[in-house]
């Protein structure tokens, strides 16, 4: 995703933001292969990445003009260059640094990453007279390294308006489609390849084995890495930012800090204090599940801070979700510091503070300068200035499927590893377009208690990257009891999604819904009228606001 007029953000700067904040967080545990992933712009350039990691190998994604030499200090085992929205030839695409192919390591470009190639090595890129968009029929008419073993046709998935039509010098040319007259090509002299195609989308049948091919075959790559895999290196990492210091984790019993929490508690015991801060904004009967789940089963030390009122009053009046966000983001962290305040207690003072930071809250908030911003996560882009904590965000550079791998390893029950996601902001970002007041959030609350029995009740909760209720600010007119009405609108919003960067819209069994939107109307007397949202992301997100 490229930071442009519309919008989209980039992953290149908030990857440039994960390396200039810490170089050392992002690096991988120690004796594992790492593959570099070079984003130029591409919406798949995350996806990339996770495949790699799929295949066992850890990768970092990392903007393109981070440098040869910082690449060279992380000793990649190989670079993938990612796709990309401009053209090769246009006087500010971004460039290839030559360097970059004096490492000594395979690379592989893919799409705009193989354009660049072929450009920069002497071969023939222009603009095709039709682009190639979607679902292609490519064809190998020479395996070569690259695509040896896999079938002569086969479907791939195709983004571009530009084509190779000749390959660079002592490259061959392995494949075509019926726009691409050069779809693969490889040079196993140089150690370099590229497709044209995408092989990290489901769109393209084999493209996971030609990934595989690439890392283990022509990389070399050990392929031990796996998401439980860095528990330990993490632990010694929390140790070693740590010390002998105190350290105090905003828990919401969320799999995101629910995680943070324990691997911080591994690492450093009892010099650790969690803080559940009920806020108003959760779900029902939420926060007597948290403190019973780490105070009595976990045996984590746990203050509760009964806060409604407080976070109340500062979003009385707010109706702006980005004012929002940044009141309940400042919010917590002034509670936190409190409350660091008293743990002090005329002994040494809390100095960290834990947050289960992911890498897409990171990519969504922009992540560094020149970035638009999707919206603040009340964690990364809520954060107030005059923070008087150091961070301690041992998630930061994982997805969401990669947390819950390291929660099960940690052994959280299945019920937190696979809760389904929820806000840091809560419920008061689900009230759209009004004030957040207790009224509405308690109806929100009583409205999505029913969803949520329900879509566990058919069995679909584990299915469901999702389900949530918004409440507009919206009124209409029904009939109930043969009396007009003047009631509530209800949205139901259910998605599914493997990372939350892309999401597509649940298909419901209808008479689900109708169950569900029955029961809002008939045991919510506020509610007359009860609605689907039917949109994917992009181009909308999975939250309101």
């Amino acid at each position: 995703m490229s930071a442009t007029a519309d919008g989209v953000v980039t992953a290149a700067t908030a990857a440039s933001e994960l390396v200039e904040r810490d170089p050392a967080r992002v690096r991988p545990p120690r004796a594992l292969d790492e593959v570099v992933v070079l984003d130029y712009g591409g919406q798949y350039s995350q996806l990339i990445a996770r495949r790699v990691r799929e295949c066992g190998v850890f990768s970092e994604l990392l903007p393109h003009h981070l440098g040869a030499a910082e690449i060279a200090r992380r000793k990649p085992k190989g670079l993938i260059l990612s796709g990309g929205p401009a053209s090769v030839y246009a006087p500010q695409a971004p460039r290839l640094e030559s360097e970059l192919l004096d490492l000594g390591v395979p690379v592989l470009g893919i799409c705009y990453g193989m354009q660049l190639l072929a450009f920069e090595l002497g071969g023939r890129v222009e603009a095709a007279e039709v682009g190639e968009f979607g679902r292609s029929e490519l064809t190998v008419r020479e395996p070569g390294r690259l695509l040896a073993g896999l079938p002569a046709e086969q479907t791939c998935w195709m983004s571009h308006r530009d084509t190779v039509l000749a390959p660079p010098p002592g490259f061959a040319a392995l494949a075509s489609s019926s726009e691409s007259p050069v779809a693969a090509l490889e040079d196993t002299e140089r150690n370099v390849y590229g497709i044209q195609f995408h092989p990290e989308v489901v769109h393209t049948p084999y493209g996971q084995d030609i990934l595989r091919r690439f890392l283990i075959d022509v990389c070399g790559c050990d392929t031990s890495w796996s998401p439980a895999s860095i528990v330990d290196e993490q632990i010694e990492r929390i140790r070693a930012q740590v010390a002998d210091g105190r350290v105090i984790c905003g828990l919401s019993g969320g799999v995101d800090s629910s995680v943070a929490a324990l691997l911080v508690h591994r690492a450093v015991g009892d010099q650790l204090t969690c803080v559940f801060v009920d806020h108003g904004l959760m779900r029902k009967n939420e926060g007597q599940q948290v403190i019973h789940a780490f105070r009595d089963t976990f045996k984590v030390p746990l203050v509760a801070v009964d806060a409604e009122e407080r976070f109340l009053a500062r979003l009385r009046g707010v109706t702006d979700p980005e004012t929002k966000r940044k009141a309940i983001g400042e919010e917590f962290i002034r509670v936190f510091e409190e409350e660091a305040g008293k743990l002090s207690g005329g002994t040494a003072a809390v100095r960290y503070l834990v947050q289960g930071t992911l890498y897409s809250d990171v990519i969504e908030s922009g992540g560094g300068t020149g970035a638009a911003t999707i919206k603040s996560h009340h964690n990364v882009g809520g954060l107030p200035q005059d923070l008087q904590f150091e961070l301690v965000e041992p998630l930061r550079t994982l997805f969401k499927d990669e947390v819950r791998a390291v929660g099960a390893e940690l052994g959280l029950p299945e019920r937190l590893v696979w809760r389904q996601p929820f806000p840091g902001p809560g419920l008061a970002i689900r009230v759209v377009g009004g004030e957040a007041t207790r009224e509405r959030l308690d109806l929100l609350r009583d409205a999505d208690h029913i969803l949520q029995e329900e879509i566990r009740k058919a069995g679909l909760y584990r299915e469901l990257w999702q389900s949530f209720c918004v409440l507009p600010d919206v009124r209409t007119v029904g009939v109930q009891g043969d009396e007009r009405t003047y009631g509530n609108v209800v949205v139901i919003r259910a998605v599914t999604s493997d990372d939350a960067m892309t999401a597509d819209w649940a298909r419901l069994p209808y008479d689900l819904l109708e169950t569900i939107a029955s029961r809002m109307i008939n045991e919510l007397r506020e509610v007359n009228r009860v609605v689907l949202d039917i949109t994917s992301k992009p181009p909308g997100t999975i939250e309101w606001e």
